[in-house]
Parts: C-alpha cells; structure tokens; sequence
C-alpha cells in the first residue's frame, strides 16, 4: 500500500532529483522545487518548477527510490508532466470521425468498414441452386414445354445477368439506414424546408427539368437538369422548387410603340402666352414673323 508520509531519504535527495534534471534538460528551464510526493514506501517523486516558455503549466517530476536497509538513494525516472493550468493538445481523434463531406480529393481512398451500418449485404449468387439440384431439372423441364410451344423461343437469361442488369450484382448495397441517412441529407440540402423551396412558384415534381431516378428513393427525390437552377446536377426533394421551374409565370412583353405618323396637310397655329418675357420671339410680334421663325 501507498506510504503517505514520504521516506526521509528519498524526500531529502531534492539535489538528486534537480541534478537528473539538470543533466538531461539544462540549468534555465529547471525553476524551485515545488514538492515531494510518497508513491510507495521508498518511492518518493520529487517535483520542480518548468520554466520553459512552451511549457507554461508543466512541470519536471523526478522519482527516487532506495532498496531496503540501504541508505543510497537511486534514480528512477524523470518526465515532464502537465499541470493543471497546462496547455495541452487536444484529444486525439480518429481520422474517420475527422473526415467531412467534401474532404475526399482526387487520389484518396476511404475504406468502408466490414460492419457499418449503411450497408447490407447484396446479391452475389450464392444463394443460386447447384447446376445438378432438382430446382435446376424442374426449370429445364419447364424451359423445355414452354419451348416447344413456342417457334422461336427467346434466349434463356442467366440470372446473374439479369442481376447485374437490375443492379444486383454488387457485394453490399445501402441498408434501410443507410437509405434513411442519405434522404435526411438531401432533404436538409434541397428539401421544402429551404428558403428558395418556401419563395417558389411550384415545387419540383411538376417541373419539366426534373429527372426522375430509380429505386426506393426515387418516391420522393430526382435530379435536376436546370442549368440555371441552384440545384443543377444535384438530387433535390419533389417538394423543393426555384424560381427556374419550367411553369413559372412568365413576364409580358413589353408594348411595341405605334409607328410616328406625319401630318403635313393641316396647320396648326402656335399661341403664344401674353406673360411670356424671355425667348426670341416678342410677344408682340406679328403672325407673319412667328411664321418664319
């Protein structure tokens, strides 16, 4: 069990202890002692001040010991620990709890764990009868009815062709949440809950540049082909909408003036207002002269 009261040996070998540190660090980052702690019986750690600019807070820790029945004092280790006022890294964090969408550049690979959860298992044939089971022999049989009714019968698609044809050929596929993850986030980017969603004429699923997809998510999502959209190229929610949607309101044109016509057959005489003082006309001016002016 832990001593608390240091042994008398080990707590007086404070020169010890400073020296081992001295030696290993230098005399001007080595500042007073602060303290000596009982570890164990004959095991005391001696504590000194760190001086040290870049190590504001820590401090330098030097245990001694001493065998029993022995007078000399032995070191046994020297650190540098921080204190409680230490300015410390913070925690490590792993590199796939640092990684954020967007982060992926060209070269990188983000391995995909054997257990996350956003997958499941695909269709990989395994699960395809043996060639000589009787599942096989009974389709043969009625592959073969089926073509003798028939003159020409069509050629007999393998069923991992068809699979790679559907899309099933592949070893994992998204899970139910993996599913639910990818629609919360295109939701969230370009869902009905957006500003430009709330400030358009209509809503996607009756645009004509939306681009309808396949799949369980194809219910509630497509791409857009707008290319003066914000969302061009991304999959938004049949209920997000722009101001480019294909049936918004489109502006009148404007009236086209009517052509200037000139009437040179009628003389329309010019009044002159009796007030008027300034300009090069008198007012008192015969009409002859307002005639050539």
């Amino acid at each position: 069990m832990r001593s608390r009261t240091p042994d008398r040996l080990c707590a007086e070998a404070v020169d010890l202890a400073r020296q081992a540190v001295v030696e290993s660090v230098g005399e001007s980052v080595v500042g007073s002692h602060v303290k000596a702690n009982a570890d164990a019986e004959r095991l005391v750690t001696h504590t000194f001040e760190c001086l040290d600019p870049a190590y504001r807070g820590w401090h330098w820790a030097v245990t001694v010991a001493r065998a029993p029945r022995a007078k000399n004092v032995t070191l046994d280790e020297l650190a540098l620990l921080p204190g409680a006022d230490a300015v410390l890294a913070p925690q490590w964090v792993p590199w796939s709890e640092r990684l954020l969408p967007g982060d992926l550049g060209p070269g990188d690979l983000l391995p995909t764990g054997a257990d996350d959860l956003r997958l499941e298992p695909g269709w990989t044939g395994e699960d395809e009868p043996a060639p000589n089971s009787a599942l096989v022999e009974a389709a043969e049989e009625e592959l073969v009815i089926a073509e003798s009714a028939i003159q020409s019968p069509p050629a007999r698609a393998e069923i991992g062709a068809v699979a790679d044809e559907l899309g099933l050929g592949r070893p994992r596929v998204l899970s139910r949440k993996g599913l639910h993850q990818a629609a919360e986030r295109w939701e969230t980017a370009y869902g009905a809950q957006t500003p430009m969603a709330q400030s358009a004429p209509a809503s996607c699923n009756t645009c004509g540049f939306l681009i309808p997809i396949g799949g369980s998510l194809g219910q509630a999502f497509g791409v857009c082909g707008n290319e003066f959209g914000p969302a061009d190229g991304q999959v938004v929610s049949l209920a997000y909408g722009c101001g480019a949607h294909s049936e918004a309101a489109v502006l009148p044109a404007p009236p086209v003036p009517s052509e200037l016509i000139l009437d040179e057959t009628v003389v329309e005489p010019l009044h002159i207002h009796p007030d008027r003082t300034s300009g090069s006309v008198e007012p008192d001016a015969p009409a002859e002269e307002l005639g050539h002016s």
